[in-house]
């Protein structure tokens, strides 16, 4: 139950975290918006948490919470930042 109630907590904190951190630095970095940007983040964050899997009550689950928090987070705060710039235009190629 506690390692439950770890994982879960885990998951939000990575998502609140890298919302925060898209929404306020990754602001006007274009490669924020690529689709490929959340899976980057979360795979990164959860090799960087697999580490912690080793203490007695964390186990690699936690880790994959993260990264999936990470993951979804960036996503979540790209999305927001396309929303508040309607006249975002792109250069074309």
């Amino acid at each position: 139950m506690i390692q439950l109630i770890l994982a879960l907590t885990a998951g939000a904190i990575g998502f609140i975290l890298a919302r925060n951190f898209v929404r306020r630095r990754l602001r006007f970095v274009d490669a924020v918006h690529s689709p490929f940007a959340p899976l980057i983040a979360g795979v990164t964050a959860a090799v960087i948490a697999s580490p912690i899997a080793l203490l007695p009550l964390v186990s690699l689950g936690c880790a994959l919470a993260f990264g999936i928090g990470t993951g979804l987070g960036t996503a979540s705060g790209a999305r927001v930042l396309r929303s508040r710039d309607p006249l975002r235009r792109q250069l074309p190629p």
